[in-house]
């Protein structure tokens, strides 16, 4: 397992854990982010990560990223 903001750009992944508080647990659920889901990265800007999940495009913070392990 990694840090989803260590993946490689374009290859879809699978959530296999999330961490972090129980709000930002919840913020990141509320946004797709959920355990067996796929996600690809996009892009990584200025400390932020774009990634495509359940056929929409988010950007959320490195630090959230860090809290995402595939």
């Amino acid at each position: 397992m990694m840090p989803l903001c260590l993946a490689e750009r374009g290859e879809e992944n699978i959530i296999r854990k999330i961490g972090g508080s129980p709000e930002m647990k919840k913020h990141l659920e509320d946004l797709g982010f959920v355990v067996g889901a796929g996600v690809t990265v996009v892009n990584a800007l200025a400390g932020n990560v774009i990634v495509n999940i359940k056929n929409s495009r988010v950007a959320i913070s490195e630090e959230m990223a860090r809290k995402i392990m595939i």
